[in-house]
């Protein structure tokens, strides 16, 4: 072949290349933007069908959570513990595990930091007093997940049942906590005793935005680059996608399963932590924002990619900060925020399944 004709070949070549990666892309965000696309057109008939103006709606909505000063450090606030679930869930769904027990691990670990952080509040600096609350949270979260962990790694049970189950429980036994061995017996409200206000987290830039953003961030972005980066990433990854490899591999199986659930349980339960220790200073009794759930959907729609999942936090964080203002004053209930979200989660699977259907098409 002449150099005329090798470089016309290179080049219908490259443009082949080109192509395909445009259309990977294309395919990624049709992916990852068309199910919430979908969502927010779903929500806004059932809106009309509701006799609410939907344009009205995602108008104030948009306008009180991002443009209003004082909603956006709302919105900015409870950023923080949806990161932190959100790295809870990267880390687990990228090890090819389901730790759906996040809300369990998150309300026990607010029970016992908002318990026991007061308690040692005047004998501790108050770095060193949230810094144990910290490690506290994280304890606390990790340990309820040893079960289903050591159920996972040796006896090969799902962990979706147990975890699930295990959450259950959890939520059960925290509002036990509070109402008995917990309860702040100068309220009458049954509660924990309250965090003063001086001793939370400090806010960020004269601001009402509490750093939990900050250690949401940071645990995000330090989960992201940890697992795609990092040679303990990859082992974890390994592990999820193909035990038996890994096995031949040489690496321990059980010890990375359960590394992988005391990580992301770790997490959630600093989410835990950062809520009472950034935001609320007490915990109620039947009290349960239910986060790990409803982060599932935000993490698939990003892929798990870490920076995705933060942009996806920060637009639920909007809309639910947006919603409950929405709700007192257009009147459209407070929980619509979440029949987006399961409009979401639904639109999410059909897209994976068209997106399925069209790969295997391609293929023939």
């Amino acid at each position: 072949m002449t150099d005329e004709q090798t470089i016309p070949a290179a080049g219908a070549g490259g443009r082949a290349a080109a192509n395909a990666g445009l259309q990977a892309s294309l395919r990624v965000l049709a992916v990852s933007v068309g199910p919430l696309v979908a969502a927010l057109v779903l929500g806004g008939l059932l809106l009309l069908a509701m006799g609410f103006n939907p344009f009205s709606y995602y108008g104030y909505v948009i306008q009180r959570a991002i443009f209003s000063p004082s909603g956006f450090e709302a919105t900015l606030t409870r950023m923080g513990p949806l990161l932190l679930i959100a790295a809870s869930l990267i880390v687990a769904f990228r090890a090819g595990l389901w730790n759906l027990g996040g809300d369990g691990q998150y309300l026990l670990a607010a029970v016992f930091v908002a318990a026991t952080v007061p308690l040692t509040l005047g004998v501790l600096p108050v770095w060193a007093n949230l810094l144990l609350g910290l490690l506290i949270g994280a304890a606390v979260g990790a340990l309820w997940s040893l079960l289903p962990a050591l159920l996972k790694a040796w006896q090969g049970i799902n962990e979706i049942i147990t975890t699930l189950m295990m959450s259950f429980l959890g939520v059960s036994l925290a509002n036990v906590l509070v109402k008995l061995a917990f309860l702040d017996p100068g309220t009458t409200t049954p509660q924990t005793r309250t965090l003063p206000v001086e001793a939370r987290l400090p806010r960020l830039f004269d601001s009402s935005v509490s750093s939990g953003l900050l250690i949401g961030l940071a645990a995000v972005i330090v989960v992201h680059l940890v697992m795609t980066r990092t040679a303990f990433g990859m082992r974890l990854r390994l592990v999820g996608a193909n035990p038996r490899a890994a096995v031949h591999a040489g690496l321990s199986v059980p010890a990375l399963t359960i590394a992988v659930f005391a990580i992301s349980a770790a997490l959630a339960g600093l989410s835990g932590a950062v809520d009472i220790l950034g935001t609320h200073g007490n915990v109620r009794a039947d009290w349960n924002p239910a986060y790990s759930l409803t982060v599932v959907p935000l993490v698939f729609l990003a892929r798990l990619n870490g920076f995705g999942s933060i942009a996806y936090v920060f637009l639920f964080s909007a809309l639910t900060i947006g919603g409950e203002s929405a709700a007192r004053r257009i009147g459209v209930p407070s929980f619509f925020s979440l029949v987006i979200v399961a409009i979401l989660l639904i639109m999410l699977g059909l897209a994976e399944y068209l997106d399925k259907r069209h790969q295997e098409r391609a293929r023939r």
